[in-house]
């Protein structure tokens, strides 16, 4: 038998929480996530599962909605779902069901990691980061963006929270890249 211990993209038991100055940098481990690609002929049928799943219509590009299950536009007819594991263990399976056949539906959880900043003037930080105009990048907002040289998803949950999901396999490329833009920042 074997004895498997769960870790977190870091590699750790418990996620990692840096702070810095006002700024707190913690891993976030536990979300689900699932990307939905609408198939030809079945965007609205999409909208309308995605709808179903987060409350509000699935958001357009550059935006991201919903509560407890959120979606975040990633391209045309295509969203990336995230709710927290506890709850929607079963994203995938899910969505699989509400598409009814008329999206590709993917599990994502395992591919990307998770990482959250708190605090006061994030923009300090992010403009060391990425091209994100944050005068702009508002509640609600969400992009793509190169964050140290990796594609990442960058999502406003509001002005002192902003969640920036990454490739799992560099977890600690992005961390590193994170805490170096925090203290040049603060």
């Amino acid at each position: 038998m074997h004895d498997l211990i769960a870790t977190t993209a870091l590699g750790a038991a418990a996620p990692c929480v840096d702070h810095h100055g006002p700024i707190s940098l913690t891993e976030e481990p536990g979300f689900a996530l699932a990307s939905i690609a609408a198939r030809r002929g079945g965007e609205r049928t999409t909208i309308l599962a995605i709808r179903r799943m987060i409350g509000p219509t699935a958001p357009k590009a550059g935006h991201w909605a919903g509560a407890r299950i959120i979606a975040f536009w990633t391209g045309p007819d295509q969203w990336m779902l995230e709710a927290p594991y506890d709850s929607e263990e079963f994203l995938f399976e899910r969505a699989i069901k509400e598409v009814k056949g008329k999206a590709s539906i993917t599990e994502q959880t395992g591919a990307w990691c998770r990482f959250d900043l708190r605090g006061t003037n994030l923009a300090a930080v992010m403009e060391r980061l990425c091209p994100i105009n944050m005068a702009t990048f508002t509640t609600g907002s969400a992009t793509r963006s190169s964050i140290h040289h990796l594609g990442c998803f960058v999502l406003c949950r509001n002005a002192d929270h902003i969640s920036i999901l990454g490739p799992r396999s560099s977890a600690a490329s992005l961390h590193h890249g994170l805490l170096t833009a925090i203290r040049a920042a603060f």
